[in-house]
């Protein structure tokens, strides 16, 4: 007759809970060559994850096959939320975060699609948090001395955004109620179209929330442009944090800071 195993005593169970979670700190935010491939290889997912949410509209129509990526990329995403709570320092911290939450409901959409795809192209958020995300710019953007290459990237992020997502809103809302909006590519045409002022008028959407919703995209895509267009054009500037005031952009031959006089000593961008 065999015998019961007896289960491991809390200390091991303890002990093996500790080092996962340092396992996954290390590699989550180590800046060790293992590390920041491991991080390289999460970020390709994410980009292929994201390139799937915005074929989502147009493999819909798969059917079962449709469901099943949705599924293993479901099982893909919630594996890498939980090993980036495990391995945040403080949880309640990392749920205050608006990114968590987003991708949280992403997930939400993910788990439930037969429910909640009319709410699918808020998945592409995910395109937003990534490349405002600090996990992002340790691993792909820390040989930049200088903010500008951020901050390009995060303004063209934020239009291409808002782009596809009020495309997934307009095809998900006006498909098969408007005549002119028959596929997914007529609805990014009207986004398009809206959003640089064009007015061909050849698709407009009906009532007044339609009319509302032709106002909002102008009015935000206006805001969205002249901030890439601003971040693009403006002088450039380095990121050098002040020791007296903590100012952080300077000029790249500033000698003192603007803000409080500080001599500072900004380190050649070829050295």
């Amino acid at each position: 007759m065999s015998r019961v195993r007896p289960a491991p005593p809390s200390s091991t169970v303890k002990a093996e809970g500790l080092r996962l979670r340092a396992r996954l700190r290390y590699l989550y935010h180590g800046s060790s060559p293992l590390a920041v491939r491991f991080r390289l290889a999460v970020i390709v997912i994410d980009f292929a994850i994201i390139g799937f949410f915005l074929a989502a509209p147009i493999l819909h129509e798969a059917g079962l096959v449709f469901y099943v990526v949705d599924y293993v990329i479901a099982t893909i995403l919630a594996a890498d939320l939980a090993a980036r709570a495990w391995a945040h320092t403080d949880l309640k911290d990392w749920l205050k975060k608006p990114a968590t939450w987003i991708d949280l409901f992403v997930l939400a959409t993910l788990l439930f699609p037969a429910w909640l795809f009319n709410f699918g192209f808020l998945r592409l958020l995910r395109l937003w948090t990534l490349l405002n995300s600090d996990f992002f710019w340790r691993t792909v953007g820390h040989k930049y001395d200088d903010t500008r290459v951020e901050e390009i990237t995060k303004a063209l992020a934020s239009l291409v955004t808002f782009i596809f997502v009020v495309t997934g809103f307009v095809y998900a809302t006006f498909r098969d109620t408007h005549p002119g909006i028959s596929g997914y590519l007529d609805a990014l045409y009207f986004t398009v179209a809206t959003l640089t002022t064009t007015g061909f008028g050849d698709i407009t959407l009906p009532g007044n929330w339609g009319r509302v919703l032709s106002i909002v995209v102008m009015l935000t895509g206006i805001t969205l442009f002249l901030r890439l267009a601003q971040t693009i054009f403006r002088p450039h500037k380095i990121s050098y944090p002040c020791p007296t005031c903590g100012l952080h952009k300077h000029d790249p031959d500033a000698v003192h800071c603007k803000a409080c006089g500080e001599i500072l000593c900004i380190p050649d961008e070829g050295a």
